[in-house]
């Protein structure tokens, strides 16, 4: 090493004058690097094809440190003392071309011999403070614009404003009626105070962040858990309608000890049959809090030292110690290592917890370390996170690696402070950023290399988007329980997932999303103009907004959710003339496999009780067999003539057969009665009250068209869109329901309605 060190100080001689990144450099690098490190060929994220990207970095971070050359990356991997060893392959770097690069790095990685040097690498801090002299958002940009010679537009005009406030607080497009009410105001500060009466709204406010809550908290509705994994909802409907203080959000999360505690949140994916090593739940609450929490990803140390972070297998196994009943081994790729972890945590400056405590007490200890006021990466994670939903972008890029450079350093301790300063307040920190300027801004490029000049643009979630149809026609999608009774009209975080949704970009939480795909996909394309479900949905929509949608057919028999339970039927049918007998599928893995049955299936008469049999033999349920019944498919509708014939009751044992019970068909299914044909969008009863106010027809084509463009854009329509409207609403003097339809879908296919604003 000596030798090889005096052999470089020698060399380093030849280049005591400036040395210019064009001239002396960039050949280096293409000569040597190129194979791996430039065009599309980026080893580790790593390209070298430019000045810009080798002060970029890769995955790893920066590979050149301004002014200290030991440091840099670069420099330790041509040498040999950091591995792997670069180039891996081919001719090594000589002497005189290494001492080229580190006299290049200790001059200060000029872009050119009479720059200025670059600004030394950017160095995370735990502590937190408000930055001297920082007075508000506005101020920080102000100085931020001026630096970056940024000409900064006026703001956008109030119209826009208010659709992008209605989307980011309640999740939901301001109805005309609000729209023209705060275009028409004079009154002054009247932004903030729209503000202020969004967030004050606790129900609407709810409804809309729990969507970017359970994407973090890989919480999901309408799923089946297993291994005991169970659902927060409720916890967070809960927590988000009171404002809960994210500290205490947090602690009980991490640290659920009450009855109505989240003790779900740490329970992980339990897959069924063997678990990676790496997967186990506490290795999952381990990966989980330190992402979402922290903006430390985890999941590559969990496994084996990281390729692409500092992080070793052993943090990992810290973390994870403090969810752990006792000690832990570590395994490599499978591979046990004979070692134990004690609890560790990532930043042990804050403190932790001995080696012996039992699991409450570590749990409590993770509670306290993650929401110290000391842990100032716990306010910044947060605020980033905030910032990227509201503006586009974050403060920090990408969203899961707090130990990025930020934008604006000084922007994103003075928003992280203030954060703490007010309580953790989670609404007073959105009303902050939607006050700002910086919000207000029209939609903007920010160019490469990244300098802020307004918010980017974004798209509705799938959740806004469905939500947003439905505020304009009335018609909302019925959340049914598992238990029979009343169906509510809900928005549609609380619905299922469906291809629909997933298409529009609503992930599958097993794991945590901390950021949606924006981008359109030809998947989404194919659903939006030739997808059933969407096709159905609005037709349905343009029904019910023009009040031609009739009432469903109230049920006589509801099962609930049939599984390896059975439910006993007594129909009275005193007035019934044709009973309709249906059993529909839930959620089962393999419906086509269902055998389900009307079991001992009878009519009460006055001369006793009659079979009603298509079983030629016995029926075997769970723990039991019948003497006849129904054997039906799933779906099906057996449809029962009895009229005239005397029968007063119907009675049955609804069920699966035995054999169906196996797991890998883990039967889901629902039984109904009617004595009317059902409504299949609606075969529970359907409490009426909707999430907002329904509108009211009846509507004129002209009155109709000016309310679609003023409700879904925030515009009117122009003469051109109106005539075309008009040929589509019109048929033979009456407004066409199928038209309504087609229209509602050609607006909804606009950018100008899929996004928040377009550039």
């Amino acid at each position: 090493m000596a030798r090889t060190l005096l052999i470089l100080l020698g060399a380093a001689s030849a280049w005591a004058a400036a040395v210019d990144f064009a001239r002396d450099v960039h050949p280096i690098l293409a000569a040597k690097c190129f194979a791996c490190h430039s065009g599309d060929k980026r080893s580790g994220g790593l390209s070298l094809s430019s000045y810009q990207e080798v002060m970029r970095g890769g995955k790893t971070g920066k590979v050149v440190s301004p002014g200290l050359s030991p440091e840099s990356l670069l420099i330790q991997r041509v040498l040999g003392e950091a591995a792997p060893v670069m180039p891996p392959a081919g001719e090594r770097l000589t002497a005189n071309e290494i001492a080229a690069l580190r006299e290049w790095i200790d001059q200060g990685a000029r872009p050119r011999p009479d720059a200025p040097p670059a600004r030394p690498n950017w160095v995370p801090r735990m502590a937190l403070a408000k930055p001297p002299g920082a007075e508000s958002v506005d101020s920080l940009l102000d100085a931020y614009w001026r630096a970056n010679r940024v000409q900064q537009p006026p703001v956008v005009s109030d119209t826009s404003f208010a659709r992008r406030a209605y989307l980011d607080v309640w999740g939901l497009l301001p109805t005309p009626g609000q729209l023209e009410a705060f275009e028409r105001s004079n009154a002054p500060g009247k932004r903030q105070a729209l503000v202020r009466d969004l967030l004050a709204h606790r129900r609407n406010y709810a409804e809309h962040w729990i969507t970017f809550w359970k994407d973090l908290l890989r919480d999901d509705e309408g799923v089946n858990y297993y291994g005991g994994r169970k659902s927060i909802s409720e916890w967070l409907y809960q927590a988000l309608e009171q404002n809960l203080p994210y500290d205490e959000f947090v602690r009980q999360l991490l640290n659920p000890t009450g009855k109505s505690d989240p003790d779900g949140f740490l329970m992980g994916v339990n897959w069924r049959g063997d678990v990676n090593a790496s997967q186990t739940p506490v290795m999952q609450a381990a990966q989980n809090s330190a992402q979402i929490f922290l903006g430390v990803n985890l999941k590559c140390n969990s496994c084996h030292d990281s390729f692409v972070s500092r992080w070793k297998l052993k943090d990992a196994y810290g973390m994870a110690g403090f969810f752990s009943e006792g000690k832990l081994e570590l395994v490599r790729c499978d591979a046990r290592l004979g070692e134990f972890a004690e609890p560790k945590f990532l930043y042990p400056e804050l403190g932790g917890v001995g080696p012996d405590e039992p699991l409450a007490e570590r749990r409590a200890a993770a509670a306290r370390l993650f929401t110290s006021r000391d842990n100032g990466r716990f306010a910044r994670t947060l605020v980033n996170r905030v910032w990227k939903r509201l503006i586009g972008r974050g403060l920090v890029e990408p969203i899961d690696d707090m130990d990025a450079e930020p934008w604006s350093p000084d922007l994103l301790d003075f928003l992280a402070a203030g954060f703490v300063e007010r309580g953790y307040d989670l609404k007073a920190l959105i009303e902050t950023i939607l006050v700002s300027r910086a919000y207000q801004l029209p939609v903007a490029d920010a160019g490469d290399p990244y300098v802020f000049r307004g918010p980017s643009a974004r798209r509705l979630t799938a959740e806004q988007f469905i939500d947003a149809i439905s505020s304009i026609t009335g018609e909302w999608r019925a959340r049914v329980t598992p238990k029979p009774g009343v169906a509510s009209l809900v928005r549609e975080w609380r619905m299922p997932s469906s291809r629909l949704t997933r298409a529009l970009g609503r992930p599958m939480r097993d794991q945590v999303f901390t950021e949606r795909t924006e981008a359109a996909t030809t998947l989404q394309m194919l659903e939006l103009v030739n997808g059933d479900a969407y096709t159905r949905y609005l037709r349905r929509a343009a029904k019910k907004m023009l009040g031609e949608l009739p009432p469903p057919a109230p049920n006589l028999f509801d099962s609930g959710q049939v599984g390896a339970n059975r439910v006993k039927v007594d129909i009275d049918l005193a007035g019934v003339k044709q009973l309709r007998l249906l059993a529909v599928d839930v959620d089962s893995y393999s419906p086509e496999r269902v055998a389900a049955v009307w079991a001992q299936a009878r009519w009460i008469a006055p001369q006793g009780e009659i079979p009603v049999s298509a079983a030629a033999e016995p029926v075997k349920m769970k723990d039991e067999s019948f003497p006849d019944g129904l054997r039906v498919k799933v779906p099906s509708e057996v449809v029962l003539d009895i009229e005239g014939k005397g029968y007063s009751r119907f009675q049955a044992v609804v069920g699966v057969e035995e054999h169906c019970l196996a797991s890998d068909i883990s039967p889901r299914i629902r039984f109904f009665a009617f004595q009317e044909k059902p409504d299949p969008e609606r075969l529970v009863r359907v409490n009426p009250e909707t999430p907002v106010e329904t509108p009211q027809a009846p509507f004129t084509v002209d009155s109709l068209i000016t309310r679609l463009y003023r409700h879904a854009l925030g515009r009117q329509a122009s003469q051109a869109e109106r005539r075309l409207a008009s040929s589509l609403l019109a048929d033979e003097g009456k407004i066409s329901a199928s038209g309504l339809a087609d229209l509602i879908w050609a607006i909804t296919a606009l950018p100008e309605f899929q996004l928040y604003e377009s550039r």
